[in-house]
């Protein structure tokens, strides 16, 4: 409202990026302010909006049918609830000082700027991808957008042959193998580390890695991939290692994501060190009144060690969009953190953690005890009961829960949603073991398996 006049002056909101984060942020602030209010322009460089990242393996194994079935809102649908999604543009420089940005139509090349009121950074991450000869040979994918997905689906639909390899065994790396694998692809995993899922310990990786063989699919652990050869077309044919050379028709990327933050960088926003901006608890980039960020060009604050992390989850970006456009609406929120809980599966194995690792642990200064169980998914004499492995971290004398690691099979991923919780709240492994869970024979032993895990944890403790 200007003073002099009494009228309504109208602001304009930029968001750069038009995924999870970015249109959840120009959503949410459009519910709470009208376009007479506040006009909204979103720039997105590829061609899709506000779609599921993380379905893209289950789409290119056949789970998921349909491409559109991963996007929640198209751009038409933004546009009409008065969010001016222009697709197909890139955002190329951020001017602070003057309040602009500078966008780029990918098509035809042409630039221009468009000033801002209130500017949201939602630029996502790049998937991690090592300058090797030939890494950038056809046939070699990365998988991290709705474009990543088709291209891949595109060389698996030309490709004769039937040897993949997959480079990486972390969360993209395992669920495309199991992707390639229920396409007929014989699939091997390179992975330069000594079990596969880095965000599990060693030991409950070896679990993974035991499953992953028995599907068929060729573990290669400690090996660093040195280069791939091509054929004649310029066609990837071979990964090669130190030790080794693996016949590929196909290689997929799974090594990982790094924060994409050039443009921030340039800029002269505030970076951590993992790369990701970083901002305050309204998501607002440190130092700078009417600058947000969200999604997984951000850094966010561990709350079990304390310290800032880069994980890159659309359950955070989404949450992330909320707030901002909570604030960016003249409403109020925060986002106070995160405890690392995630999810993944090879066909019908579960593997999920949350919370500190032991190297976390020992990272940050922790002194800690740790317990691992193995328990079944049901009760003993229900049909079908199923070994389930729990891995419990507690800090030494205090008791406080500081991380879970689950394997098993049906039934076991969700189970870890309980110590999310238990860490949120800070709670003990002493105070876990009174917890009321849900029993019944087809869900659940009589002591839960977390729990279990619980008293085991406790007595060491109190043995401490």
């Amino acid at each position: 409202m200007d003073k002099q006049t009494g009228k309504t002056v109208r602001e304009r909101l930029v968001v750069i990026g038009g995924d999870a984060a970015g249109m959840s942020a120009a959503s949410q602030a459009r519910r709470l302010r009208s376009a007479d209010e506040l006009e909204i322009v979103a720039f997105e460089r590829g061609r899709f909006s506000s779609y599921s990242a993380c379905g893209i393996p289950y789409w290119v194994g056949g789970d998921v049918t349909e491409r559109d079935a991963l996007v929640a809102r198209t751009p038409e649908e933004h546009r009409a609830r008065d969010i001016d999604l222009r697709m197909g543009t890139e955002v190329t420089e951020i001017d602070v000082a003057r309040r602009r940005v500078r966008a780029r139509d990918v098509a035809s090349g042409d630039a221009s700027w468009t000033s801002y009121d209130k500017l949201v950074i939602a630029t996502g991450a790049r998937p991690v991808r090592p300058e090797l000869p030939g890494m950038d040979a056809a046939g070699v994918h990365g998988v991290q957008t709705l474009e990543d997905g088709q291209a891949l689906l595109d060389t698996l639909t030309r490709t004769r042959g039937s040897r993949a390899v997959v480079v990486g065994a972390g969360y993209i790396g395992v669920e495309m193998a199991e992707a390639l694998l229920k396409r007929g692809y014989e699939v091997t995993v390179v992975n330069r580390g000594s079990e596969p899922m880095a965000t599990l310990d060693p030991d409950m990786g070896r679990l993974v890695h035991r499953a992953m063989t028995d599907l068929g699919i060729t573990m290669v652990d400690d090996a660093e991939v040195t280069e791939l050869l091509t054929d004649g077309d310029g066609r990837v044919r071979e990964v090669v290692t130190a030790d080794a050379r693996y016949p590929a028709d196909v290689v997929v990327l799974g090594i990982g994501v790094r924060p994409e933050t050039s443009l921030a960088a340039a800029a002269g926003l505030p970076l951590g060190a993992h790369g990701g901006l970083l901002t305050d608890l309204a998501m607002r980039v440190r130092g700078h009144e009417d600058i947000w960020a969200g999604g997984d060009c951000v850094e966010v604050l561990d709350l079990v060690s304390g310290q800032e992390r880069h994980i890159a989850l659309g359950t955070h970006a989404n949450k992330h969009g909320q707030v901002i456009g909570s604030n960016v609406g003249g409403d109020y929120a925060t986002f106070p953190g995160v405890v690392g809980t995630a999810l993944s599966k090879v066909c019908d194995l579960e593997i999920a953690r949350t919370g500190l690792r032991e190297k976390d642990a020992r990272r940050v200064g922790l002194r800690f005890e740790t317990v691992t169980v193995e328990s079944t998914n049901s009760a003993g004499y229900y049909p079908n009961a199923a070994v389930m492995t729990v891995k419990m971290i507690a800090e030494r004398r205090t008791g406080r829960l500081l991380g879970v690691q689950i394997v098993g099979r049906e039934g076991a991923a969700k189970r870890v949603d309980v110590a999310a919780v238990a860490l949120t709240a800070r709670m003990t492994v002493e105070q876990m073991t009174a917890l009321d869970l849900g029993y019944a024979p087809p869900f659940s032993p009589v002591w839960d398996p977390v729990l279990v895990a619980a008293r085991k944890a406790a007595v060491k403790v109190r043995g401490t």
